[in-house]
């Protein structure tokens, strides 16, 4: 039984990373909100807007090291992926919100409901993006 959930861990190592540093970002992105918010009294929009870049930057690094390990560290190639990952990720927050004001404003669906459907959306975009353009192997 061991070995065998052992070697599911080995075959499945990167999405297991991936939602393990998915967590830790999620993870910082509270942090440093709330700690802006009620330690710093930083307003909400500014604080969320800090959190998200920092939790960018954090996953941006998790992902390129450990999850997808781009060895590549050249200027020209840190600055190609981090762009890449930033816009990918400026996307799927569009798409998050989008589904949102779609689903909820105008479909009248419960947001909690629709939150939980655009945030598998968003990972899995997320997560493609990184494999398959972000960080893809040559």
């Amino acid at each position: 039984m061991i070995d065998k959930i052992k070697g599911l861990l080995i075959q499945y190592k990167e999405i297991v990373l991936y939602v393990f540093f998915g967590g830790l970002t999620t993870l910082v992105n509270f942090v440093v909100y709330l700690g802006l918010k009620n330690l710093f009294g930083v307003p909400m929009v500014a604080s969320n807007i800090i959190a998200w870049a920092v939790s960018v930057l954090f996953a941006y690094v998790t992902n390129k090291i450990y999850v997808f390990e781009s060895k590549d560290t050249s200027p020209r190639a840190i600055l190609r992926e981090l762009f890449s990952f930033v816009a990918a990720r400026i996307f799927s927050g569009v798409v998050d919100t989008g589904m949102l004001v779609i689903l909820v404003d105008y479909c009248h669906m419960n947001d909690l409901v629709v939150k939980i459907m655009a945030q598998v959306v968003v990972i899995v975009l997320n997560y493609v993006f990184s494999k398959l353009w972000i960080f893809k192997k040559k």
